[in-house]
């Protein structure tokens, strides 16, 4: 049997960790109810040099079938460099040799905070202190159960906070102090936006607006409420530490947010509305399938914001909202591949090149559009979230809504109302052009 390292049990949370975003609700009180695990991660959270940790328990009990050391229950801090410092040295430790038990609290990696031996006596069985962080860094906040066969009950307040030059508190981690002001600034240009598409939709170009544009419409309105929603919710987090209720509208308009977008995808791949008047079946199938996955996602997201990652199935639900999230990515991404197909196909038949040339051309650069906003959002930004040091962090929000903003104003451009929509001029030279194209295509396929 190989020896157990004061590490040997950490190395999961590596991955873990991989998942975990900074923190943004830094006050927060939690249950945990006869639990065995041998760690518990309760926060992520990036420290300046006046940052704070405040740790509260109460109705603490320990039960044991086992003589129990109080030393071997605690809270610690852990930064990530620290962890995979701490695994290597582990590894290496573990080559040279066996059977040698030991304890994360007793590694000299971690920065421990307390052990259960400073709780006061039973009944009241409680605890509550602060502690200064004098080296800045990102820190997980941990408890240990390092007694073996040991179930623990307790109730936990956590607080985590920078103190301003002023005496204030910033209970936004550091990377995550700009996002109220990204927020806001993204607010106010959707709502701009909103007013110049309506402008356009409901006055200029009324006669040509159908009623894919009304949606489009309403999927700006409520992207600008949900970001609104967004900067309130973190504003209110960053100066008192709690949503105040805005955490509710955020998840909300996220929802709606969510659903109107993939239906607005999938609605403007068919040509629904401008094109045609109808969907067809497998279409409409389409749709049936995206709106439920989406709900569904957002209650992983529910799950994963609210609960944070010391409940034990945290790794599962962000397994579940990332599989989802590429599930209604991949198929908003059929209609439009069946409306390239049609389009491909009725051009040999309608003696309308041109009309279906600007068609086809259309369709493949939306559907080149789409591609690049799904891995731009869900591939880089992961990317810059990851290997961003923890005073940056802000810059993937940034980027993530940059690369939004352009998506909704390259697709909302391409599929405008006009007066003399491109899909229906018909040159005679273009008609001549186009049928020449669609051979030369039609050959190389």
């Amino acid at each position: 049997m190989g020896k157990i390292t004061p590490f040997s049990f950490l190395l999961p949370f590596v991955v873990i960790l991989s998942y975990l975003s900074p923190s943004s609700a830094e006050i927060k009180t939690l249950t945990i109810s006869s639990d065995s695990r041998t760690l518990i991660l309760f926060e992520k959270f990036g420290f300046t040099p006046r940052g704070v940790v405040s740790i509260s328990l109460s109705s603490v009990s320990v039960t044991s079938s086992l003589s129990i050391d109080p030393s071997h229950l605690g809270f610690f801090l852990l930064s990530d460099e620290s962890l995979l410092q701490a695994a290597y040295a582990s590894e290496q430790q573990q080559q040279q040799q066996q059977n040698v038990p030991g304890c994360v609290l007793e590694s000299p990696f971690v920065k421990r905070l307390f052990y259960f031996t400073d709780l006061s006596p039973p009944p009241s069985a409680s605890y509550n202190h602060s502690f200064p962080i004098t080296h800045p860094d990102e820190y997980s906040l941990f408890f240990a159960n390092c007694a073996p066969q040991t179930q623990v009950s307790m109730e936990v307040r956590t607080e985590m906070y920078n103190s301003n030059p002023d005496g204030s508190k910033d209970y936004l981690s550091v990377g995550q102090s700009p996002v109220p002001s990204i927020y806001y600034t993204f607010a106010f240009t959707y709502v701009v936006f909103f007013g110049v598409w309506i402008y356009l939709t409901l006055i200029k170009h009324r006669l040509n607006s159908h009623r894919i544009h009304h949606l489009m419409s309403c999927l700006i309105l409520i992207r600008s409420l949900y970001l609104i929603c967004a900067a309130e919710d973190q504003h209110f987090i960053r100066v008192t530490g709690t949503p105040h209720g805005w955490d509710v509208l955020f998840y909300v308009f996220q929802l709606l947010k969510g659903v109107l977008l993939f239906a607005v995808i999938v609605l403007v791949g068919t040509g629904w509305s401008f094109l045609k008047p109808f969907l067809q079946e497998k279409e409409k199938k389409v749709l049936m399938v995206v709106i439920p996955l989406q709900v569904i996602a957002n209650i992983a997201s529910v799950v994963i914001g609210e609960n944070g990652p010391f409940i034990r199935d945290w790794v599962t639900w962000n397994q579940i909202f990332l599989l989802i999230d590429v599930a209604c990515c991949c198929a908003v991404l059929f209609p439009i591949i069946w409306s390239i197909r049609s389009l491909r196909e009725t051009s040999k038949t309608d003696g309308k090149a041109a009309k279906n040339l600007a068609k086809l051309t259309l369709f493949r650069q939306f559907y080149i559009v789409v591609i690049g906003y799904l891995y731009f959002t869900r591939i880089i930004v992961y990317a810059l979230r990851t290997i961003a040091s923890y005073k940056y962090r802000w810059v993937s929000v940034a980027a993530e809504e940059m690369a939004t903003l352009a998506f909704y104003l390259v697709m909302f451009y391409m599929f405008r109302p006009v007066e003399r929509n491109q899909y229906f001029v018909l040159d005679d030279d273009e008609e001549e052009a186009a049928e020449a194209a669609l051979r030369e295509e039609e050959f190389e396929l």
